[in-house]
């Protein structure tokens, strides 16, 4: 699985490390947190700010995709990306459209 998480990176509102510590720490396997050993492989791609998470084992896309929400809720991200998925096992997080004027982000 690919997280794409370059559009709001290199905005620098989204921390792609603390991201990658955030799956390795949260991740279950065999419902225990931590337990990762060889069977999920969790590292950045590039500089861009893609994470990959590879599974050795069954692993759910959801299961990633609601993680991905649980981080962008705790870091008071979640009303302005969202995840998509773009095409099978790639997921990517993109601003929200905003209709009317977008200068005005810096009034709170």
């Amino acid at each position: 699985f690919i997280i794409n998480a370059s559009q709001p990176a290199s905005d620098k509102i989204f921390d792609v490390s603390a991201f990658e510590k955030f799956l390795n720490d949260k991740i279950k396997v065999d419902n225990r947190t931590g337990n990762l050993g060889d069977t999920i492989q969790i590292s950045q791609v590039g500089s861009e700010g893609k994470i990959e998470v590879v599974a050795h084992t069954q692993f759910s896309g959801r299961y990633l995709k609601y993680l991905t929400k649980k981080f962008l809720k705790k870091q008071q991200l979640r009303d302005w990306l969202r995840v998509v998925s773009t095409s099978q096992g790639v997921y990517e997080l993109r601003f929200f459209n905003v209709v009317n004027d977008e200068a005005d982000d810096d009034d709170e």
